[in-house]
């Protein structure tokens, strides 16, 4: 293992080992995802295929070479691009787009491989040829289905732009190591220059090579584009004028450049409403800063050993700066994951998860769609970019923490009250509060997910109403249907019912909300487990979505119950209305609103420091079943669904890792109330790095 983390090789896993069986699964993942991805391509309509190639389209989709580059408008490649595609046109004509995808496919893998091979500790690349060190673990594979499932690229494989090449020629120059021959100097200087013919903004790799010493390169960058350039200029010069002069370095081709799809400083400016001499004025002050700023972290971090950190960080400066910076050009964002982040363990994830989720979901994804926060989402590639280039603080591979981050402090399972259940010996339990940054992503995420999964859960309406017909049986056989009572009731008194919707609609997020706040600030450990245990029951209630789509009694037919909160609906019409747009309205059983509720009671439970805040805690799911009866959302029994699968969330919590009190004396400053209820002769927690 020191031997793998120092860069030295490492041989192959042994045949039927776990992590040979891990690493081949990760391969048949990344297999997997490219066929899909080519297929999806190739299944689409001409109409949309390569679309980006739209100057070239024939009367069947097939690429031909004749016209203007930029006749459409919808090319915003250079004139050496569109030399460059003409022969690949032709390929694709003949064989409707194969060769086309196959080969920006192959371009795509051959960049995360190369990326791989030159993390700090990967294999090393001498000469021009990767030799030494073998690809660490499964980072190879986790590459290719990063850069597979990314936006930039599947952004490429639609329109058909070339804008991968630039990145892997970058790569391949940029990244070799300092050699002060003469022969490297060209070799990086005719692949990086070669690189901004086809994307100009990549001439900031230049001052890079002249900021790290590699001066000849730099200079030989500036004379290959200017001679590529020159000669595409002799090929095809209205092209040439076109693209240089009407529209200077391309700007202004392609969408509308105050449109969100151009992730650009400019594009910001121009959103914002600034126009002529004051927004150029600002623009070209927020790039100068940005790019003085970001070239030179970049040349600190190539002394340092990160290339590829480096690459990414220049890369980021280019698409915040360049006049347009669409989707297929954000690539260089998603290489800034090789940095690292953070004293703590905990920590390290925190960048890269981000990173890969700004790079891979969409806007309404990451964040949710509002006036306040929605902004944030619009422009996270710019943010992202604009973080990594002059804000995020890069480890030094010189630094203590590079390799020995502040470890977190665990404590295997530890048996509680209910010793009879056997508990699973491989997970450790972490104590200390995790990073908040990486919380709210993945439970924004998580939600999303959670939402969309509930949606897409079956909503047959015949079969829907058979289980509510099916659960009001049941209740009369038991004698627990008393909602067309208690609805009726709480209908009848105006306040009430105003004061029950509201209740509805805010406390079943608001009080889960508010309690994990406290929990995350005052009680870390226990708000691991806590969280835990929530989102392990709303999985298990997702299963219940699915098997068992449930009418509530306000969306039942012929029955008089009231819907207190939307009013009458339409029960005629398939779709009930508008309502029924928002979410899937057969998804109640189980009632998650019970569910959530119930948890916050055993949390407080867990938690509280006096016994009237307990049974504080322990009313307000009984409050939340009187509210769900009373505006005819859920029947008893779904109250009943909602309390099982909180059964088994906290069942499968405790089966992973023991009861919620554990010994927290590793823990430095650990609230007393934390600690409080620990058995002594429970096994201290530890610290493992």
């Amino acid at each position: 293992m020191a031997e793998a983390e120092r860069g030295g090789p490492v041989g192959p896993p042994r045949a039927g080992s776990r992590p040979a069986v891990a690493l081949a699964a990760l391969w048949l993942l990344a297999g997997l995802l490219a066929v899909r991805q080519a297929a999806a391509v190739l299944r689409l309509p001409p109409a949309r295929r390569f679309t980006g190639l739209a100057t070239w389209a024939g009367e069947h989709g097939v690429p031909h070479t004749h016209g203007s580059l930029y006749d459409s408008g919808r090319f915003t490649g250079t004139p050496l691009a569109g030399l460059v595609l003409r022969p690949l046109t032709a390929a694709a004509e003949h064989g409707l787009g194969v060769v086309w995808t196959l080969g920006t496919l192959s371009l795509v893998v051959a960049v995360a491989l190369v990326a791989v091979r030159v993390l700090p500790g990967g294999g090393r690349m001498r000469g021009g040829r990767m030799r030494g060190g073998r690809l660490r673990g499964g980072a190879a594979p986790v590459a290719v289905i990063l850069t597979l499932l990314s936006l930039p690229v599947r952004n490429t494989f639609t329109l058909g732009q070339t804008s991968v090449l630039p990145v892997l020629l970058v790569l391949l120059g940029c990244c070799r190591p300092r050699i002060a021959d003469r022969r490297s100097g060209r070799t990086t200087g005719l692949l990086v220059g070669l690189a901004a013919a086809l994307q100009p903004a990549v001439l900031l790799f230049a001052p890079l090579l002249w900021l790290t010493g590699r001066r000849r390169a730099a200079l030989v960058t500036g004379a290959t584009f200017a001679v590529s350039t020159a000669l595409a200029w002799a090929a095809l010069p209205d092209d040439s004028r076109t693209y240089w002069v009407h529209h200077i370095a391309g700007a202004g081709l392609g969408d509308r450049p105050d449109g969100l799809a151009n992730q650009s400083l400019h594009g910001l400016l121009l959103r914002l409403g600034l126009r002529g001499p004051l927004e150029l004025g600002l623009y070209g002050l927020l790039a100068a800063v940005v790019v003085t700023v970001g070239l030179r972290r970049a040349a600190r971090y190539a002394r340092d050993g990160q290339p590829l950190l480096a690459t990414a960080l220049t890369g980021c400066v280019a698409v915040a700066v360049a006049p347009t910076a669409w989707q297929h050009q954000q690539l260089w964002i998603l290489f800034a994951v090789a940095g690292r982040v953070g004293r703590r363990r905990a920590d390290r994830l925190a960048w890269p998860v981000l990173v890969v989720l700004v790079m891979t979901l969409s806007s309404t994804v990451l964040v949710a769609p509002n006036p306040v926060l929605g902004p944030v989402g619009q422009h996270a590639p710019l943010l992202a970019a604009l973080a990594a280039a002059c804000a995020v603080p890069f480890l030094s591979r010189s630094s203590a923490l590079w390799d020995r981050p502040v470890p977190t402090p665990v404590a295997g399972p530890q048996r509680g009250r209910f010793r009879w259940v056997p508990l699973l010996r491989f997970f450790k339990r972490a104590l200390n509060r995790p990073n908040l940054l990486l919380e709210l992503m993945l439970i924004r995420v998580g939600y999303w997910a959670y939402s969309y999964i509930r949606a897409q859960a079956p909503d047959s309406r015949a079969l829907a109403e058979y289980h509510g017909r099916q659960i009001l049986a049941v209740e009369e056989f038991l004698r627990l249907d008393v909602e067309h009572g208690v609805n009726h009731f709480v209908a009848g008194v105006g306040r009430l019912a105003d004061a029950m919707d509201y209740y509805y609609g805010t406390f079943h997020f608001l009080v889960p909300s508010l309690l994990l706040g406290y929990l995350y600030w005052r009680r870390p450990a226990t708000y691991r487990w806590a969280r835990t245990g929530l989102a392990l029951a709303t999985l298990v209630a997702l299963a219940g979505f699915w098997l068992y789509p449930l009418a509530p009694p306000r969306l039942m037919p012929g029955l008089g119950f009231i819907d207190t909160a939307n009013g009458p609906q339409d029960l005629s019409h398939p779709e009930f209305g508008a309502l029924t747009e928002l979410a899937n309205q057969y998804a109640a059983m189980p009632s998650l609103h019970i569910g959530w509720s119930l948890w916050c009671g055993v949390v407080i439970a867990v938690v509280g420091p006096r016994t009237w805040v307990r049974w504080l805690g322990m009313l307000y799911p009984l409050m939340t079943l009187t509210v769900i009866v009373g505006t005819a959302n859920h029947y008893v029994l779904d109250a009943v669904g909602g309390a099982a699968v909180v059964a088994a969330g906290f069942g499968i919590q405790y089966v992973l890792t023991g009861p919620g009190r554990i010994a927290l004396t590793a823990i430095p400053g650990a609230r007393r109330g934390d600690v409080a209820g620990a058995a002594a002769e429970r096994e201290p927690a530890r610290a493992v790095g």
